[in-house]
């Protein structure tokens, strides 16, 4: 299905999941987990729609600020020892989640961990097991379809940034800063962004011009002739090698 002919309702997936955008209910999805399963304690400022999540050790933080004039819509502070994670405002849910379900182990609440499961690898690995290619001249890797990267900054090794973004594509770009923050972390949310597997979002709330690009795929939930995610992955699979020249016309 060509991507005009979807409604701004229809339920689709999406991958890769770099370019999915934000999605719907994204406070919920991310804090949901820490409010109802950990005890974290919630503050909310209608006005401003400021969130704030507080560990039930007073260490660890979460701020939720939409209304913040430098796009950083989420960050999560540590106190002794400090660290920070920061996230623009189309970092895909999905991947925020997927840190901040995994600070409850972190910080030694192992309640509900058979339900959270936590990669044991380091970035690197977890960039170079989804096929990323690594930069030659630093300590690095991108996608392969090069429209996301993650550096590990050598002259500051505490930093790690991922970025991602569409031709440079307003609305499209979005990034996600981790300083002095455990490499866990930053492993948690590679996985959750490198994943195969596509996220689901209503049409209209993809940002437009992945909309309207060749370089996401996207499938219908609705109307599928199979389950959604086999359909998906099926079109993931004919799009992987559709580029491949064939051999010759005459080849049965």
């Amino acid at each position: 299905m060509h991507h005009a002919a979807f409604q701004s309702t229809d339920r689709v997936l999406i991958s890769p999941r770099y370019l999915a955008g934000i999605g719907a209910d994204s406070l919920g999805n991310v804090i949901g987990p820490l409010t109802h399963l950990f005890d974290w304690h919630t503050t909310h400022d209608p006005a401003t729609g400021l969130v704030t999540l507080d560990s039930p050790d007073h260490c660890l933080f979460i701020t939720f600020e939409p209304m913040r004039f430098d796009g950083i819509w989420w960050t999560i502070a540590h106190h002794e020892p400090n660290w920070e994670v920061k996230f623009t405002r189309q970092t895909p849910v999905e991947a925020i989640a997927a840190v901040t379900q995994a600070l409850p182990q972190l910080l030694g609440d192992h309640r509900h961990a058979e339900q959270i499961p936590l990669t044991a690898n380091s970035p690197s690995s977890v960039a170079a097991d989804h096929q990323w290619t690594a930069h030659r001249d630093s300590n690095g890797f991108t996608s392969p379809d090069g429209h996301c990267t993650l550096r590990h900054t050598p002259q500051d090794p505490a930093t790690w940034t991922v970025n991602a973004s569409l031709y440079k594509g307003f609305d499209t770009e979005w990034s996600a800063v981790f300083t002095d923050a455990p490499e866990r972390l930053v492993a948690q949310f590679v996985t959750g962004i490198a994943s195969d597997i596509p996220v689901e979002r209503a049409f209209g709330d993809i940002p437009y011009l992945v909309q309207h690009s060749t370089s996401a795929l996207i499938t219908p939930i609705r109307g599928a002739a199979v389950n959604p995610h086999v359909h998906h992955a099926v079109a993931q699979a004919a799009q992987a090698y559709a580029p491949a020249p064939r051999r010759s016309p005459s080849t049965p």
